[in-house]
C-alpha cells in the first residue's frame, strides 16, 4: 500500500512538471538531438543538397577517405598541437595572474577588469589585429623584431609560412584565455582556508612551499575543471584560424578541424564528407576529455 502511494506521489510531480520542462525539451530535441542524428546519417552519404532522397549511400567510405586524406590528418597534427601549447600556457599564466590579483592592492577592481577584457573582446576584431601585426612586409612584429631589437636582419614571412602562420593563431588564443582561467582560480583561492595558510607559516613554510603544499593541492577540482574545458574549447578551434590564415592558407597546410570541415562540407558542398570529420573530431574530443579527468583525478587522489 506505501509503495503505492510512493509511485503515485512520484507521478503526480512528473505530471506537475512535464508541462513546465516541454518547451525545453522540444527545443532540445529540434535543434540539438535531430540535427546530430541527421547529421550522422549524412556522415554515410554522398550527400545530394538539393535532393537529399537522392543521395548515394557510400557506407564508411566517407571515413576511410578522411583517414587518407594528408590534409586531414595535418589538420589533426595543428589542432593537436593548439591544445598542447595553449590550455598549458593559458592555465600556467592564469593562476599567476589569479595569485596576484588575490592580493590586497590599490586598484585592485580595476586590474582585474583589465585581465578579463581580452576574453570578452571579439574574436574576429583581435584576429584581424594579429593579422596585421604578424604582416610580413609592415607588420609591428617585423618592425621590433628588425628595428628596435635588432634580432633579424630581414623581414619574416610569418603567414606565408605553413608553421609560422600558426604562431598568431596560437598567441590569439593564449591571450584571450588567461583572463577566464584568472577568474576560475581567483574564485577557487578564495575558499582556501586562512587557518591551513596560518599553520602552515607557523611551521616555518614560505611562499613557495605554502603554494605547492597547501594552495595547489586545494585547487585539484579547478584546474580538472579548466584543463578539460579549456581542451574542448581549443579542439574546437575555428574564428581565430579563419581570420588570421584565410581559413588553412597558404596551400591548405594550417587547418584546424573544424576550419578543414568548414571547407569541404561549405566550400565544396562535400556535407557527407564534412559530417564525418566532425564525427572524428566529436570522437576524438570525447576520449581526451575522459583521459584527461581519470589522469587528473587519479593525481589528485594521491595528494
Amino acid at each position: 500500500m506505501a509503495g503505492t502511494l510512493i509511485h503515485g506521489s512520484r507521478r503526480r510531480k512528473i505530471a506537475t512538471a512535464l508541462p513546465f520542462l516541454a518547451p525545453g525539451i522540444i527545443l532540445y530535441v529540434l535543434f540539438v538531438a535531430a540535427p546530430i542524428v541527421y547529421s550522422f546519417a549524412m556522415s554515410f552519404f554522398d550527400w545530394n543538397l538539393s535532393n537529399p532522397f537522392q543521395s548515394t549511400w557510400l557506407g564508411l567510405a566517407n571515413y576511410r577517405k578522411a583517414l587518407n586524406d594528408e590534409v586531414f590528418r595535418r589538420a589533426i597534427v595543428n589542432t593537436v598541437a593548439y591544445s598542447a601549447v595553449t590550455v598549458p600556457s593559458q592555465i600556467a599564466l592564469g593562476l599567476g595572474a589569479a595569485l596576484l590579483l588575490n592580493h590586497k592592492v590599490r586598484g585592485q577592481p580595476f586590474f582585474r577588469v583589465v585581465y578579463y577584457l581580452p576574453v570578452i573582446t571579439n574574436w574576429v576584431i583581435v584576429g584581424v589585429l594579429f593579422k596585421y601585426a604578424f604582416n610580413g612586409q609592415a607588420g609591428l612584429v617585423n618592425f621590433l623584431l628588425r628595428d628596435v631589437l635588432h634580432l633579424i636582419g630581414s623581414n619574416v614571412l610569418w603567414l606565408g609560412d605553413p608553421v609560422l602562420a600558426l604562431v598568431p593563431v596560437f598567441l590569439v588564443e593564449i591571450w584571450k584565455g588567461v583572463g577566464w582561467c584568472a577568474v576560475i582560480y581567483l574564485a577557487a583561492l578564495q575558499g582556501v582556508p586562512a587557518n591551513l595558510m596560518e599553520a602552515a607559516t607557523v611551521d616555518g613554510a614560505g611562499p613557495v612551499r605554502r603554494f605547492f603544499s597547501v594552495t595547489l593541492p586545494m585547487l585539484g577540482a579547478t584546474t580538472l575543471f579548466l584543463v578539460v574545458v579549456r581542451t574542448i574549447g581549443t579542439l574546437n578551434g575555428y574564428v581565430s584560424n579563419v581570420v588570421i590564415t584565410n581559413g588553412g592558407q597558404p596551400m591548405d597546410q594550417t587547418h584546424f578541424v573544424l576550419t578543414l570541415m568548414y571547407k569541404v562540407a561549405f566550400g565544396s558542398l562535400q556535407f557527407g564528407y564534412g559530417a564525418a570529420i566532425s564525427y572524428f573530431l566529436t570522437v576524438f574530443i570525447a576520449i581526451v576529455s575522459f583521459v584527461e579527468m581519470r589522469v587528473l583525478q587519479d593525481r589528485g587522489s594521491s595528494i
